[in-house]
């Protein structure tokens, strides 16, 4: 107690606050000074612990979790996930994983037809005649990571504002899919990354962190939880008539195999002559259009979920500049901020790849 009282005598006397950085102007959106404090109405954001099952937490409420009931200041200043990770550590962290994805396919496991590039995406013409994917060597579809992925994708109900509930044995699927993935020598060396930052002292931690934060539910609409980051990114939904995320190169394959899939045309094609690549396209999903949806093209399912997982621990909600095979890219992510789980962590809304030719 005498530690304790003598650092909060310290941090008074030297003003130490994880809200120091709040602008005056934007302070009413912040927990400064409001940690544990009952619902104001005044404010457009919530700092009491009540905020998280009604959503309505401010972006910085999950410092409060650290302060001194008593007085509401934070007893010791809490730096942002990731702060102290450089972007040439994200550079040579997403080079490594490029290297050792060693489940990525070969040029001659997948033959693209790309056709026709649209001059406006918005546009919804069809451009193209045939499928996207000429051949698909399915070998590779019944890798351990694939099946353990394709098995995840019919878990869910496309369309947000239809309540989800994972069951016991489709737990069982996401446990099976990240031990899958975590065998792999990209996923060990992203754990050691953040290891080595003191971000997870145990693999056991680390795992169970991306299962929250990617499998996670929470609602997208009127209440219900409805979504995921995993159903957002890899699985793709349907929100107010439009396609809404979608980033996997294996779902859109398998469902354009099944005919579910319409592919209209391209917009950008990357740089990389051999896969992971990257396209951008335009697509009709069984009766809802994408304007525009990028993806990794011949990636292993272990290699999407790491880069994201790399900038959305790293730089959550920002532009996440990455290189792979020496070719600059951005992944953008997305936090889920109407909700958190455990520590007040935030969801994954998106990750996808940015193209961008100005990358």
């Amino acid at each position: 107690m005498k530690n304790l009282s003598f650092f909060l005598f310290s941090a008074v006397i030297l003003g130490i606050s994880a809200f120091d950085t709040c602008p005056r102007e934007s302070c009413e959106d912040s927990c400064k000074n409001r940690c544990g404090k009952k619902l104001d109405k005044s404010y457009g954001c919530q700092c009491n612990p009540h905020c998280e099952r009604f959503g309505d937490c401010c972006k910085d409420y999950h410092l409060c979790l650290y302060a001194d009931p008593s007085s509401n200041e934070v007893i010791q200043p809490i730096d942002e996930p990731g702060k102290d990770i450089s972007n040439e550590e994200i550079k040579a962290m997403s080079e490594k994983i490029y290297e050792l994805d060693e489940n990525r396919a070969e040029d001659s496991d997948i033959i693209l037809n790309k056709q026709n590039a649209a001059e406006r995406t918005g546009n919804k013409e069809d451009l193209c005649d045939e499928p996207l994917y000429k051949y698909v060597n399915e070998e590779i579809l019944s890798r351990p990571t694939y099946k353990a992925f394709i098995e995840l994708t019919n878990n869910y109900v496309r369309k947000t504002g239809t309540d989800e509930e994972y069951t016991p044995e489709e737990i069982k699927e996401q446990e099976h899919f990240l031990k899958e993935i975590m065998k792999t020598k990209l996923m060990k060396e992203l754990y050691m990354f953040f290891h080595k930052k003191e971000m997870y002292k145990t693999e056991k931690e680390f795992v169970d962190d991306l299962q929250k934060m990617w499998f996670g539910l929470y609602s997208r609409s009127s209440g219900e939880a409805d979504s995921s980051g995993f159903e957002h990114v890899f699985v793709g939904e349907v929100k107010k008539g439009k396609v809404s995320g979608f980033h996997s190169w294996i779902r859109f394959y398998l469902l354009e195999k099944e005919g579910l899939m319409d592919y209209y045309s391209y917009n950008y094609d990357g740089p990389w002559t051999s896969y992971p690549d990257v396209l951008g396209k335009q697509f009709h999903w069984d009766g809802f259009f994408k304007e525009v949806g990028s993806q990794f093209i011949g990636s292993s399912p272990e290699f999407d979920f790491s880069l994201y997982s790399l900038c959305f621990i790293s730089r959550p909600g920002k532009l996440c500049k990455i290189r792979l095979g020496g070719h600059e890219l951005g992944i953008q992510t997305y936090e889920w901020t109407k909700s958190t789980y455990p520590n007040g962590k935030k969801y994954i809304a998106t990750a996808y790849p940015v193209v961008s030719t100005s990358m």
